[in-house]
């Protein structure tokens, strides 16, 4: 390859790897694979989509033959849980959550944040005559990159310190989502492959606090450790995350390991493992299924998803900082109000990702997952559609009451 072609590859893989590595590039594009999914599955060629989902591969003497849809949520979707096991553990060493007066607020508000849609499915199904109770953690989740993304869009103009309370909300979601699939969705236990992946965690976990960063040793630890996770019975996800939380984040004269490899696994993370389970979860047979697009508006587990996220989420984290706010001696700082909030708890119902995984493992059923993910799309559009609106009527607000002052501060 001469070097021109050379050059003409690497600027088109910097271009590539700039727009993976933006927050609101990377979530629209999941937006728009997402929606190429859900067109699919309701065309001529959700035959073929069916079949590709459902296709197997891989070792069955490794207990690897998964199908396609399984090694997205199962195997792509660890690498993603591997950056968010990464950020997390930035937040914590350097990050908003090290100073726990500033971060209280919003981590509170982050935890009623899951407990407002979660207590309001459960209302849903209890008042619609519905026993699918098992689905309360699907309208819990928050999806970092979709809603910063949308944040991004709407919201420039207000004060930075709302970004960070968004991200503190979206972090400590993040973690405690992790906690719910650990706990909440694992079964029958192997306790034996369980010790083994902890093991070689710990091996990697040695290496990486030496100053090991040589992907050709790291690599084929962390798949050893998903592996030895896929087979324990707890979420293999999980392998991915406690890979991250044991990479050093303090800062030394080589940088901070824990952001480099943010930077190097990022734009596989936006790039490839989002994509291809967007793809894979968001195609939901709403005009095929049993009963058609009625039957699965009016399930109650797509009610109960869909006015979860958005509604659930306001009421959890709006509610709480309000009641925090006015009763203990939390406060809200630099320059974010009451108003701001709503907003940001609008976005937090954008709950994509994650609630898509819950959704798939909270029910056995396809059909019941189907009616779950087609819940989480509407509920994550709404959040997105109302939190936008919430942002440009803050803004103009804002606006409004800058010009005014300025009026006034003019006629004295």
């Amino acid at each position: 390859m001469s070097p021109a072609a050379d050059a003409s590859a690497k600027d088109i893989a910097d271009r590539i790897k700039h727009f993976l590595s933006n927050e609101t590039s990377a979530g629209m594009l999941v937006i728009v694979i997402a929606l190429i999914a859900l067109v699919i599955a309701n065309s001529p060629l959700s035959h073929f989509y069916e079949h590709l989902s459902h296709m197997e591969f891989g070792p069955k003497s490794l207990g690897l033959h998964l199908s396609v849809h399984e090694w997205a949520a199962d195997g792509l979707l660890t690498i993603f849980f591997f950056v968010v096991g990464l950020e997390l553990k930035t937040e914590f060493v350097t990050g908003s959550l090290r100073d726990m007066k500033e971060a209280a607020l919003p981590m509170i508000a982050a935890a009623f944040g899951m407990i407002g849609p979660a207590i309001l499915y459960v209302t849903i199904q209890l008042t619609l005559g519905s026993s699918h109770f098992s689905g309360w953690a699907v309208p819990t989740a928050t999806d970092i990159a979709f809603a910063v993304a949308i944040l991004s869009i709407f919201g420039k103009g207000l004060p930075p310190a709302a970004r960070t309370f968004l991200l503190t909300l979206a972090v400590v979601d993040d973690l405690l989502a992790i906690i719910v699939i650990a706990v909440f969705y694992s079964s029958g236990l192997n306790f034996v492959a369980l010790a083994a992946s902890l093991l070689v965690i710990a091996v990697f976990a040695v290496l990486v606090n030496k100053g090991i960063r040589h992907w050709w040793i790291l690599l084929p630890l962390g798949v050893i450790a998903w592996a030895f996770m896929l087979s324990s019975g707890v979420h293999a996800t999980i392998a991915g995350v406690a890979l991250g939380l044991v990479v050093p984040a303090t800062r030394t004269r080589e940088g901070q390991m824990t952001h480099d490899f943010v930077e190097k696994w990022n734009p596989w993370s936006a790039g490839l493992a989002l994509p291809i389970f967007a793809f894979f979860s968001a195609g939901v047979n709403v005009l095929g299924a049993e009963g058609g697009i009625i039957k699965t508006l009016t399930d109650p587990i797509t009610i109960g998803v869909a006015i979860g996220l958005p509604l659930g989420k306001l009421l959890g984290i709006w509610g709480s900082v309000w009641l925090l706010t006015k009763f203990t001696k939390l406060r809200l700082g630099n320059g974010v109000d009451l108003p701001d909030v709503a907003a940001m708890a609008l976005l937090a119902g954008i709950g994509f990702t994650v609630a898509m995984l819950i959704g798939g493992l909270a029910f056995t059923d396809e059909l019941l997952q189907a009616h779950a993910r087609f819940g989480v799309i509407i509920g994550t559009f709404a959040s997105a559609i109302l939190g936008a609106i919430a942002l440009r009527m803050r803004l103009r607000q804002t606006v409004r009451g800058a010009g005014a002052e300025k009026s006034r501060k003019k006629n004295h």
